[in-house]
């Protein structure tokens, strides 16, 4: 990545200097080097900057006409801990500068400051806080950046959304991503991000459905110590990690009604304050948006606030369903092959056109990700050099026109009975598991919490079997 590149991404350095000549000299520096520099004259106009900016740096006197550079420490420290400040002192300030390392000063320079000097200290501040960013986002999420993920397909429908995406990414509108669970949206919305003048800073991802009601608006909007029992440290929300960078909202039709006025005002004037915090943050974020459900219907029936719709849906992109596209599924199955035995070390397997035909007639109602998981379940369970039929597990998971034709013929003629009694039982066992959850999801109109309550078992255990059965 070269210099150019990355001062793109990087915040400003918040340059806090009472005499103008020494603030115009060092701007001029950290300037030439591609810095963006925001200047204040005291302690007011710096805390005002820092809410207003947020900077990847700061660089204060300790000295000033209004307030003094320790107020600006604070200030910074109080909105993120993380945050990088360098102090200026002039000789025999020394004691102070020590005073201010303290307090949790990166490092101090003495005047007169040297140019070459403070850049160095710059520097070593923004790879300081970009490793801090790392930890925090996981390196994972950094991985995505190196392009766009690949959309296996040649779907005439698949290629108009691929059309719409690049249109998207170019813009910085509010994307909703529509489709059916399973038809890849979060890979979507790693595309666009990656497509996008945002590529270089976070993408940062959050599943709404996943997480307990209470917990969510924490982990959106983060928490202050004390805010609550057990809070005993500062905590930054993803709305904060993905400052200057995506945010993901998976699964935003199943945002609580309590929580949407607090999105609405985040995306509407991208501030927002800390769960039992009183400052308000200033973020530059753009949100993607995903949901299965019919969103428009939700606001019809007043489940689902109409404004907050509305500023999600500035770009909607609807995303086809598998059997929507069954020419596709061929490429797909053999592009995870090829992905799944390089990960498992196994040599190339080829496809029986018996399996093809298999896959062909089945409906996909977990779409994409159900079709990842059978292709990989078929590569562990193949020992020859050719995936067939008998290693998708398919026969039993009947599709409505086959069963529609065979509604004379006994159920128990299509169960898959291969294998051991603990096999066949597990097979039947879980397709009983599958069909069960998706009906009770169904009649509770897609509310997971419902849908677990009737099935008398935990938020947790629901979740992990709508993952397992790719349900989600």
């Amino acid at each position: 990545m070269t210099s150019r590149t990355r001062r793109v991404a990087d915040p400003p350095v918040l340059l806090v200097e009472d005499k103008d000549s020494l603030r115009t000299m060092l701007r001029l520096a950290l300037e030439a080097q591609g810095h963006v520099v925001v200047e204040a004259r005291d302690q007011p106009e710096a805390v005002a900057a820092l809410l207003a900016t947020r900077p990847a740096v700061v660089l204060s006197d300790l000295r000033l006409p209004a307030g003094d550079g320790f107020g600006v420490l604070r200030a910074a420290k109080e909105l993120d801990p993380e945050l990088p400040v360098i102090v200026m002192t002039a000789f025999g300030g020394v004691p102070d500068a020590v005073h201010a390392m303290k307090e949790g000063a990166l490092d101090f320079l003495q005047k007169p400051v040297d140019p070459d000097h403070l850049l160095l200290m710059v520097e070593r501040a923004l790879a300081q806080r970009r490793m801090a960013t790392e930890n925090i986002l996981l390196k994972e999420e950094l991985s995505q950046r190196r392009g766009a993920p690949q959309i296996v397909g040649e779907d005439p429908g698949l290629k108009q959304v691929s059309l719409a995406l690049h249109r998207a990414a170019a813009t910085d509108a509010s994307v909703l991503l529509e489709g059916e669970s399973g038809t890849g949206k979060e890979l979507f919305a790693r595309a666009l991000h990656a497509l996008s003048p945002r590529a270089d800073g976070p993408f940062v991802a959050i599943n709404c459905a996943a997480i307990p009601e209470n917990l969510l608006e924490t982990e959106l909007f983060g928490h202050e110590k004390g805010a609550f029992t057990g809070a005993a440290m500062r905590k930054p929300g993803r709305f904060e990690l993905a400052h200057r960078g995506t945010l993901f909202l998976d699964e935003i039709g199943d945002l609580p009604l309590s929580l949407q006025p607090k999105i609405l005002r985040a995306l509407e004037e991208k501030r927002f304050e800390r769960v039992g915090g009183t400052s308000p943050l200033q973020v530059d974020v753009r949100v993607v948006a995903a949901t299965n459900r019919n969103l428009r219907a939700a606001v019809a029936a007043r489940q689902y606030r109409e404004d907050l719709y509305f500023r999600l849906s500035v770009f909607p992109i609807t995303i086809p369903p598998l059997r929507d596209r069954t020419a596709d599924i061929p490429m797909l199955a053999r592009y995870f092959i090829e992905r799944f035995c390089r990960d498992q070390n196994k040599k190339p397997l080829n496809l029986a056109p018996s399996a093809i035909e298999e896959l062909l007639a089945y409906e996909w109602p977990g779409n994409v990700r159900e079709l990842q998981n059978c292709i990989e379940r078929a590569v562990i369970l193949t020992e020859g050099d050719t995936i067939h039929a008998r290693h998708l597990s398919l026969s039993f998971r009947l599709s409505p026109q086959i069963a529609a034709s065979d509604a004379d013929v006994s159920p128990w003629a299509q169960v898959d009975l291969s294998g051991t009694l603990a096999e066949a039982t597990r097979r039947a066992v879980s397709e009983v598991e599958r069909r069960k959850i998706e009906q009770t999801l169904k009649e509770a109109a897609g509310n997971r919490g419902k849908a677990a309550e009737v099935l008398q078992v935990s938020h947790k255990t629901f979740m992990a079997k709508l993952k397992e059965y790719s349900l989600e």
